[in-house]
């Protein structure tokens, strides 16, 4: 028989869970959103102080690279310290460095903020999974995560539309002060209502496990990210890729030998967990990907503006946010299997039309295909990662997070690398003689179009396959949605 009893913190006292939700949501989408906001502002910042587009990239692949640091590590931190104290940390960390990028007097100082945002951002997404898993049953995760699944999905889809508005109407610079308020909020609200709702332990830190972690995380993302645009074959893209193999495989072994890991890789022996990191990493690829490839094609060959583009992409961002939390309903009720089988289903059938768009084609398709593949990548983000959390014990749950997280990163920088590297090499492949461009220039410009469109074409392509990969993955997973038959706790 079912109780029903307030919910109380690690101390034994009860606690509002709509609030503690409410003020977790607020503070994740602006740390979220704060990831895929820079892009559309690069060129008023390269004018502003006067650097290269190598330079100004920075600002997102610094900002990456910190972030995909720090998750390895958040595990520990959840579980070595008070989960209140923890978001508090983050919060403010993330502040502190959104008003130093806001005061930035040059570029450095810019990019300096944006590392500390990381620092914020790299404990506070994975807190926000492993909270949420953890004050609720895993009956009831499903719709849970979905809410989390409206976070995760919906603040960087709206990203390029909000920041492309604010950068043409103001100044770069609100980008940043537009969230001091929303965060301070945020803060005083979790003073009240925050809880330590995770089990701590006193495991020490291994020092060795965080130099590893860090270097071997860091140096992956940061030569996948320059992958794209150097070239696999660039001597300082594999030196980092061969430094990052090595100190992550140390970093493997270590957590292997270790009674109490530092990061507990072992999860990974549990199937459905591993399946679900999977495909949970290919849905974050769809959407990432796609973010970067379709405004290329509305900016570059459509030649609409970057508020414009990014008004394009919004009904499919919205149809992300709607269907999260329904997503995460059905989950409860259908499972996994049949969410990720519809999920990815249909990010396989909303990527193949993009592989015959043309400088022709019609925007409404754009809008159309894209909302199919957002629904697709809400279909089976969340009710998969749930899914792999669900077959996990209780106290495994944060190195479940952290692992998911890190992994998910890993993945979205391998695939972003490729579908760049992709881009670039068709297209520079197929771009006419330079000679075309001195006997007949329009002649050139209608094939260097064509050229451009080569590489979008085998972008979706690749992007495509990777769904229809993960397609077949989905059908491994267990039918429902794993959660044992245990004793349903919910607030009155």
């Amino acid at each position: 028989m079912e109780t029903s009893t307030k919910p109380t913190d690690t101390y034994g006292n009860s606690y509002n869970r709509n609030l503690l939700v409410l003020v977790l949501m607020v503070g994740s989408f602006c740390t979220i959103l704060n990831s895929t906001l820079m892009n559309t502002a690069f060129p008023a910042i390269m004018k502003d102080f006067s650097i290269s587009t190598a330079s100004v990239q920075w600002l997102t692949t610094g900002f990456m690279m910190v972030n995909g640091v720090m998750i390895p590590i958040s595990a520990w931190l959840i579980n070595r310290f008070s989960s209140k104290v923890m978001y508090l940390w983050a919060m403010s960390t993330f502040l502190i460095g959104t008003l130093v990028a806001f005061f930035a007097p040059n570029f450095g100082f810019l990019l300096a903020g944006r590392l500390i945002q990381g620092l914020g951002v790299g404990v506070s997404m994975p807190l926000l999974q492993t909270i949420m898993l953890s004050i609720f049953p895993p009956e009831k995760r499903g719709a849970a995560m979905g809410t989390v699944g409206l976070v995760v999905g919906l603040a960087p889809a709206l990203g390029p539309t909000l920041s492309g508005w604010i950068v043409d109407n103001w100044d770069w610079r609100m980008l940043f002060l537009m969230m001091v308020p929303i965060v301070v909020t945020v803060i005083i609200l979790a003073f009240f209502f925050m809880k330590s709702v995770i089990p701590n332990t006193d495991q020490k830190i291994d020092l060795i496990s965080v130099i590893t972690s860090t270097i071997g995380f860091g140096a992956l993302l940061y030569g996948f990210s320059t992958a794209g645009n150097d070239g696999w074959t660039d001597i300082y893209v594999l030196l980092y890729l061969a430094l990052g193999v090595i100190f992550v495989v140390l970093f493997g072994l270590r957590q292997l030998k270790m009674d109490e890991p530092f990061l507990d890789i072992r999860v990974f022996k549990y199937g459905e967990f591993s399946l679900a990191a999977v495909l949970s990493g290919v849905a974050n690829l769809a959407l990432v990907g796609s973010e970067m490839v379709i405004p290329l094609y509305i900016q570059n060959i459509r030649g609409e503006s970057a508020f414009h583009s990014g008004l394009i992409l919004l009904p499919g961002a919205l149809a992300m946010g709607v269907m999260s939390p329904i997503t995460g309903r059905l989950f409860d009720r259908y499972g996994a299997k049949f969410m990720a089988i519809a999920g990815m289903t249909m990010l396989t059938l909303g990527s193949i039309p993009f592989l015959f768009i043309t400088k022709e084609t019609s925007i409404l398709f754009v809008i159309v295909f894209y909302a199919i593949r957002m629904f697709g990548i809400a279909a089976t983000m969340m009710p998969v990662t749930t899914s792999g959390m669900n077959v996990l014990p209780f106290n495994k749950i944060s190195h479940g997070t952290a692992v998911n997280n890190t992994f998910r990163q890993v993945l979205s920088s391998i695939g972003t690398a490729i579908l760049i590297s992709v881009l670039s090499s068709v297209t520079k492949n197929s771009m006419p003689s330079a000679t075309m461009l001195k006997e007949t220039p329009l002649k050139y410009a209608d094939h260097a179009t064509n050229a451009v469109l080569s590489g979008y074409h085998a972008a979706f392509f690749i992007s495509a396959l990777f769904a229809a990969l993960a397609l077949i993955f989905a059908f491994f997973l267990k039918k429902g949605n794993n959660a044992p038959k245990t004793l349903v706790k919910e607030d009155k």
